[in-house]
């Protein structure tokens, strides 16, 4: 196929995509669109029949249209130089993530695909070259299909619709489809057994048939373990099938649905794709829970159906659910709207179940099951077996290997989970820490100003009680006020709890740092690849499979190693959480006491504030009006200046009296007379406002006793 290799015009061939049993299948590029297609170029030799049924199988694919069939493009007339033979070429549309027998022989797959990667719908899976245009007949039916007996699934019933020579799509496409489920699911490939007489032994339920390590063909209507469905898909998957291999083509798909007038396998399949299931691993056993819920089932509900599924039955009140961000379950709303939209894999979304009850979690922990075929080899390690049963039984050894880790890898998300809630109450803890101490320093403020205010007051009162104000009441109020203060001085000062919270700060800070807070799965990642090397090193001959038994062994023993770190970490961020928990109330009724006392100082503040008034009402009580005050002041002024205006001519006239006492004496004693009078009503008329502020301040006392 040198002539492949060529540039033709604009587009380029880039690679060898496969072979089929008609041609070859290249893949091309456009070198300005970046367009891809897929060209499949028909091999040289052809008899005529052949080339017939070729040219048929062009014609068909170009009139089918459907999203899960590859659509065929119009072969660019650049290409058209590359045919052979004079042969219509085959051009269709791109697949870029490869043939899924591919992607299924990779040895991590060797039992299937994971759950999210089946039903996540990012991928499109499309069929091709499925021999539209062979007809069967009776004597092809067990010749013309070839496949190993061990990766046995029966097809054969559905297959049989052709010897009818019905080769519309819609009575083909629920066969085709079956290949791509049963071996998404198993891993199995879905060929028919060349051995007609023991498909003839099929039950009308069973889906599938394996060869046991004797030899011995046994059939089942259940899907083989290990596989990587969940217990919820389980059943319904398998009654899929079921409805797909009937043997009846009449009955085959289950009938007609009469509410969408289709194949009711297809209203079977959309009851799958809509159901919300929710993933839960207990972190008690290690147990992985996978329960349907009803669109508006309450968290409530769904606790106490795992209440009776878990190990321990932890009671609704004892459990804490928690997603992989760390946040709890949201009890007001329904738990199928706290999930991702659209079904996923156990493996892609999970909610981790812990028991607030304890700190500590015992066991036992719930292992994976080990494959019989795995067992038989790690019990009977001298038994040889043939290439074919030792290819099939590494497949298992190397998926449980894988599950091991994937085991350990989900206990680790759940002790994640729990470090992040940890995080997450020492974030809530801060703050309320932060409150505390907030309101701690503002009662240490009004206390600090009521204390120094209220010693002001009573050294004022000690000073003026004998001369001044006096009341017994007033001064034992204010004493008791004095001893309040310094009660509430205890309250505010919130200093152990400071010495607690910082401590726990400092624990956390070790548990992040911990080499154990980070995933211990160097050893079993090396191991994963060893039992991966080992299975691509199977070639022709038997190989003994000691080192297969050995990679096993020291898979699990490493497993039990890292659970045990694993647990002993998560049991110390449990107790972390639980001397939080346990501190909440702890600050709780430290802000409550603060806010106490803070509204008692207030409140004593207040009741001296209406004390000053009262007393102040009283010293007034004699006065209609400041204006009153005021006025009479201003008279008492103008009284002294008159007085001292007097006294001053009194002086005067005295010292003109004892110069001329040779006149009469009568005339001095008037003028005497005139000057004392006006004395005597100044000194009356300032007497009486001191009288009556000699309640009020001391100084005015002492004016008064001056006068």
């Amino acid at each position: 196929m040198e002539r492949t290799a060529q540039l033709c015009g604009s587009w380029e061939m880039k690679e060898k995509l496969g072979m089929g049993g008609f041609g070859h299948v290249y893949l091309y590029q456009h070198l300005e669109s970046g367009e891809k297609i897929a060209v499949k170029l028909c091999r040289l030799e052809l008899n005529s029949k052949n080339k017939d049924r070729w040219s048929r199988e062009i014609q068909i694919m170009k009139k089918l249209n459907h999203v899960n069939v590859v659509q065929a493009r119009e072969v660019p007339e650049e290409l058209s130089s590359i045919a052979l033979n004079d042969l219509p070429l085959l051009s269709m549309e791109y697949c870029s993530r490869g043939d899924l027998r591919k992607v299924l022989n990779k040895p991590e797959n060797c039992c299937g695909l994971k759950e999210s990667e089946d039903i996540d719908g990012k991928l499109v899976h499309k069929i091709i070259d499925l021999g539209y245009a062979k007809d069967l007949d009776q004597g092809s039916l067990c010749t013309s299909f070839v496949g190993t007996l061990q990766y046995l699934v029966c097809v054969a019933a559905p297959i049989h619709c052709f010897q009818q020579r019905i080769l519309m799509f819609g009575r083909f496409y629920p066969s085709s489809y079956l290949l791509v489920v049963f071996s998404r699911i198993s891993h199995w490939l879905c060929v028919c057994f060349c051995r007609t007489s023991k498909v003839k032994n099929k039950g009308p339920k069973d889906i599938m048939a394996v060869e046991d390590m004797n030899g011995e063909v046994r059939f089942s209507t259940h899907l083989p373990y290990p596989n990587n469905l969940s217990r919820p898909l389980l059943e319904p998957v398998e009654s899929l099938l079921q409805m797909l291999l009937l043997w009846d083509p009449a009955t085959r798909g289950g009938g007609l649905d009469p509410g969408t007038t289709k194949q009711y396998c297809y209203t079977v399949l959309q009851n799958i794709l809509s159901m919300k299931v929710i993933h839960v691993l207990d972190m008690t056993s290690a147990q992985l829970h996978s329960l349907v819920l009803g669109g508006e089932e309450s968290l409530h509900s769904l606790q106490l159906r795992l209440e009776i599924q878990t190990q321990t039955h932890i009671s609704p009140l004892s459990q804490e659910l928690l997603l992989e961000t760390g946040i709890s379950l949201d009890p007001r709303r329904p738990p199928a709207h706290c999930l991702p939209e659209g079904l996923r894999g156990w493996d892609t979304s999970i909610v981790f179940l812990f028991d607030k009850s304890l700190t500590k979690y015992c066991g036992p922990l719930t292992a994976r099951p080990l494959p019989d075929s795995v067992n038989f080899i790690v019990r009977e390690t001298k038994t040889q077996l043939p290439l074919t049963a030792l290819r099939k039984v590494w497949g298992e050894a190397v998926s449980y290997i894988c599950g091991l880790k994937e085991d350990y890898l989900r206990l680790y998300q759940g002790q994640r989970a729990a470090m992040l809630s940890l995080l997450r109450y020492n974030t809530t803890l801060t703050r309320y820490k932060n409150m505390l101490f907030s309101q701690s320093q503002q009662l240490r403020a009004k206390l600090a100003f009521f204390k120094t205010s209220i010693q002001h007051d009573l050294e004022q009162y000690i000073k003026q009680r004998h001369s001044g104000i006096s009341s017994e009441k007033m001064l034992k109020t204010w004493q008791e006020n004095e001893k309040k203060a310094d009660e509430f001085t205890k309250v505010a000062d919130v200093g152990y709890l400071d010495e607690e919270i910082v401590a726990l700060h400092s624990e956390i800070v070790e548990l992040q740092r911990s080499p154990f807070a980070r995933r211990q799965e160097d050893v079993m990642e090396q191991l994963e690849e060893k039992a991966i090397e080992l299975y691509k090193q199977l070639k022709a001959k038997c190989k003994s499979y000691s080192d297969m038994v050995k990679t096993i062994l020291q898979t699990v023993q490493n497993q039990d190693r890292v659970l045990k770190d694993l647990y002993t970490h998560l049991s110390t961020i449990l107790v972390c959480k639980r001397r939080i928990v346990d501190l909440f109330p702890k600050l709780e009724g430290a802000v409550e006491n603060i806010k106490t006392a803070e509204a008692t100082v207030m409140q004593m503040q207040m009741k001296r504030q209406k004390e000053f008034w009262y007393l102040l009402k009283i010293a007034c009580v004699n006065i209609p009006c400041i204006e009153s005050l005021l006025s009479l002041s201003e008279t008492v002024h103008q009284l002294l200046d008159e007085n001292h205006r007097y006294l001053t001519q009194l002086t005067s006239l005295l010292q003109d009296a004892t110069q001329e006492m040779e006149h009469s004496c009568v005339s001095v004693f008037r003028l005497i007379n005139n000057i004392s009078h006006h004395c005597i009503r100044a000194f009356i008329v300032f007497s009486v406002p001191l009288c009556i502020h000699s309640n009020v301040h001391p100084d005015f006392v002492v004016c008064f006793g001056y006068f």
